[in-house]
């Protein structure tokens, strides 16, 4: 290999990593871009992965050079391996940019994957207290239940699960009738659940605060906080009709009281305080306190079984989940990655000299002979996913850039990115291991490899 070839693809390289660079600084915290120039900005750095891996190309054959300069100091089996590979250089090289470009993949997608699973751990929001299930209606914009859907829901809850006591959540039936809660000096953090106030009776209550002996009384608000504040009354303000521009105050009385999780912050308002301003109120959520029952996965199943998907969706708040669908692929990319190490001199072994300098060297015995094969595939596979490592590597760190971008000011602050530094390295190390186990158990001496490296030898 002329390293003017080698000189030329990692220019190549160089070049491609620069894009890679370009893509993530555009994508850098502080900017916003829109739908299209997200797109332009992933499509440059993709461009920059794809040419940082074809300028390695010409890298395995000229790497495969350079050991065999070294190789008398070497044992035999793996001396021969060496020379073997060398003699063998356009079959080798080919098996080892294949077994790169696999590694490369299987190595890049599990940065972007767990770089993609801390930025999603920290965006996620839960829908409920840890544990809770929450049946909320399926309808279009989640319109509230109407009457007769929320008797059937609560029918087929108590048929899975017997004898729970069943929450509820209320809100106006119209939407355009405006209602709103404030509390003076007490703000409500933006991770909350419930924006402005939560409508429902003492369950409900008690379930926001997840202490069952939370005291209720109708004609009383609960400003539930965690900070250390004393509230004795709340605001409540109202339209007396619909799209009235006009607006109504109430005062009424009001209590504090502290929950176990901060995303249960809010103004709890009972339903009879709402409807004697007029409303009509229709259920919202109904829910099964943890408190009171854990709800299993089976028994979740069978809910969902149970309800028709256009009038209710089930969920059970089990904290973040992180995804596992990158796995399958990762798993397929190392394997094409050792399959492609074994084809460099799968299922061939030494000539017959070099059988015999095989056999002299182990008196004999087959033993220096799986020695060599497992030398052979194990090299093969360490020169492709040491180079797939390094090129993956950097391809995934600049590529999670881009694919983490923020489009809109709402979107949340990047988090530190984490690499899997543990899970490159038991890839670097066990794929060459496993090829050289493969290749000592399915190393055949019938087969036939070039006399030259035993001519040197």
């Amino acid at each position: 290999m002329s390293r003017r070839f080698v000189v030329m693809g990692l220019s190549v390289s160089l070049a491609g990593a620069g894009l890679m660079g370009l893509g993530a600084w555009l994508a850098r915290e502080d900017s916003r871009y829109g739908g299209f120039e997200a797109l332009g900005i992933l499509l440059i750095t993709l461009i920059g992965a794809g040419l940082l891996v074809a300028g390695l190309g010409p890298l395995p054959a000229w790497l495969l050079e350079i050991p065999g300069r070294y190789a008398e100091r070497l044992p035999l089996p793996l001396r021969l391996a060496v020379r073997d590979l060398a003699g063998r250089r356009v079959r080798a090289a080919c098996a080892i940019t294949l077994t790169m470009t696999a590694t490369v993949f299987g190595v890049g997608l599990t940065v972007i994957a767990v770089g993609q699973t801390s930025q999603s751990r920290a965006e996620y929001s839960p829908r409920a207290r840890p544990g809770t299930l929450v049946v909320r209606s399926s309808a279009f914009l989640a319109e509230p239940f109407s009457a007769a859907d929320a008797g059937a829901v609560r029918a087929a809850i108590e048929r899975e699960i017997p004898g729970v006591p069943i929450a509820q959540s209320e809100r106006p039936s119209s939407e355009s009738r405006h209602f709103g809660a404030r509390a003076e000096n007490v703000e409500m953090p933006e991770e909350a659940l419930y924006e402005y106030q939560a409508i429902g009776d003492e369950k409900l209550l008690r379930y926001l605060t997840g202490d069952q002996s939370t005291p209720y009384d109708e004609g009383t608000a609960v400003v539930i906080t965690s900070a250390d504040v004393k509230v004795d009354s709340v605001d409540l303000s109202y339209e007396i009709e619909e799209n009235d521009e006009a607006m109504e105050t109430k005062t009424v009385p009001a209590v504090t009281a502290r929950t176990v999780d901060p995303h249960m912050e809010t103004i709890f308002v009972p339903s009879k305080i709402v409807r004697d301003l007029g409303y009509r109120l229709q259920p919202d959520e109904l829910i099964v306190d943890p408190t009171l029952r854990q709800v299993t996965v089976q028994e979740q199943k069978r809910l969902d079984d149970r309800l028709d998907d256009a009038v209710a969706e089930a969920y059970v708040e089990r904290g973040f989940e992180a995804s596992t669908g990158w796995v399958p692929g990762v798993v397929a990319a190392l394997l094409v990655a050792l399959a492609c190490a074994l084809t460099a001199g799968f299922g061939e072994a030494a000539n017959a000299r070099q059988g015999r300098v095989l056999r002299r060297a182990g008196n004999g015995s087959a033993a220096a002979f799986r020695w060599f094969c497992a030398s052979r595939a194990g090299l093969s596979a360490l020169y492709g996913t040491v180079l797939g490592a390094v090129a993956g590597c950097p391809a995934g760190m600049l590529l999670l850039w881009p694919l983490t971008m923020p489009v809109t000011w709402g979107d949340p602050a990047r988090v530190p990115f984490e690499t899997p530094w543990s899970a490159i390295v038991a890839v670097v190390v066990g794929l060459p291991l496993l090829a050289a186990a493969f290749g000592a158990v399915l190393g055949r001496e019938h087969s036939h490899v070039p006399a030259s490296a035993v001519a040197r030898h």
